[in-house]
């Protein structure tokens, strides 16, 4: 279903897209997934391209888009597989934007730029060992001290944390604050600076391509001029960026629930069983009619959400209910179409067995399902 906003413009982006894609993309993503990485070349001819951050300002480099391109970017990326669009798609439409939306004109021209290329790879440090869903609880603290702060603490489950080269970190820079989240700030570490080092690469279930690291900071050094925004507003720069953060979740589930049932639909049509395609039999027939509906009722709806948003408009109910039910539906989806495929749908070498490891931790990231339900009752005054 084409979205309204969709014009012949966004058509060639996507037609582009998908052309570097098949060239650089398809034939090597099998190898990245074994490899357990996206190449940093990869980012480079991607950048080249002019896909990534394609929303950034031309005076920074970028296209000057909105985000209706960035929605095609996180299609056509998750059509591949979500361990490419997950880092790529974070990189561009979560961690960049704190950037271009918080950062001083000095800031801006130092790091956006190189976002734009693909030679700055971005990460976003919130999850903790400790702390994951209650942003307020982190134990990371940052003590300032002349014209740098003392940053101490761990983060995990950090995408592109392995690659990145800057990493937007959530920590305390009060800790005797209350309420506890007004003591949070975010502070830019870059590569290289000491104390900063790369823990393990954690070993997960699906998304194998895509890096989710721990990140260690032992008194790092960090230049006061590397604060973002204001200090003490952190908490709620990250509640303004989780709006579009949770759509770009939500996109990225509607795609997947969209090609598990395109290649489940070619599966049993060619697939046969007591004489006859087993698409003939009503039980399948049933479970495709299902699926098609409510994967129809999700393109609708992120459709509709998209336009909102590039609106400006504050949808943070509308896509809390978009992630939390996207998700939900693509989990069933993936379990529906990997029973559609018996056996083999068990086998590694068949696309679904992918999907189907890769899906479940969309219920998690960026927000729990429960967290999402909670927001929810909050915007209905319950």
């Amino acid at each position: 279903m084409k979205a309204s906003f969709i014009t012949e413009e966004h058509e060639l982006f996507r037609k582009s897209l998908r052309k570097m894609l098949d060239k650089e993309a398809y034939p090597f993503f099998d190898q990245w997934e074994v490899n357990r990485e996206i190449p940093k070349d990869f980012w480079l001819k991607m950048g080249a391209s002019g896909f990534l951050c394609p929303w950034v300002d031309e005076a920074y480099g970028g296209l000057g888009l909105d985000f209706s391109y960035s929605m095609i970017l996180n299609e056509e990326l998750e059509k591949v597989g979500q361990g490419v669009s997950s880092g790529i798609c974070l990189h561009s439409d979560i961690v960049s934007p704190y950037i271009s939306s918080l950062g001083t004109e000095e800031q801006k021209q130092k790091w956006l730029p190189s976002c734009v290329s693909g030679d700055l790879i971005t990460a976003i440090g919130m999850t903790e060992p400790g702390a994951g869903s209650d942003l307020a609880g982190v134990k990371t603290t940052a003590r300032k001290d002349g014209d740098f702060y003392i940053l101490n603490g761990e983060k995990t489950f950090i995408t592109n944390g392995q690659i990145a080269d800057i990493v937007v970190v959530v920590c305390k820079t009060d800790s005797n604050a209350e309420p506890a989240h007004r003591g949070i700030s975010l502070l830019v570490v870059e590569k290289g600076m000491e104390g900063f080092s790369y823990g393990k690469k954690l070993n997960k279930i699906g998304m194998h391509s895509g890096d989710t690291s721990e990140l260690i900071f032992e008194d790092v050094k960090v230049p006061v001029a590397n604060l973002l925004g204001e200090e003490g507003k952190g908490f709620y720069y990250l509640m303004q960026n989780l709006q579009q953060e949770r759509l770009v979740v939500a996109i990225q589930c509607q795609v997947e629930a969209e090609e598990m049932l395109r290649i489940t639909m070619d599966y049993v049509k060619n697939r046969k069983a007591f004489g006859q395609s087993i698409s003939k039999f009503q039980n399948t027939q049933f479970k495709i009619a299902e699926m098609a509906t409510e994967i129809d009722i999700g393109r609708t709806y992120i459709n509709h959400l998209t336009a909102r948003h590039i609106a400006s408009e504050d949808i943070v109910k509308e896509v809390s209910m978009a992630k939390w039910w996207i998700s939900e539906m693509a989990k069933r989806v993936a379990a529906e179409c990997l029973q559609l495929h018996g056996g083999y749908g068990y086998m590694e070498e068949y696309e679904i067995a992918r999907r189907y490891r890769d899906i479940p931790v969309a219920s998690i990231y960026a927000g729990t399902t429960e967290i999402m339900k909670t927001i929810i009752a909050k915007k209905l005054d319950l």
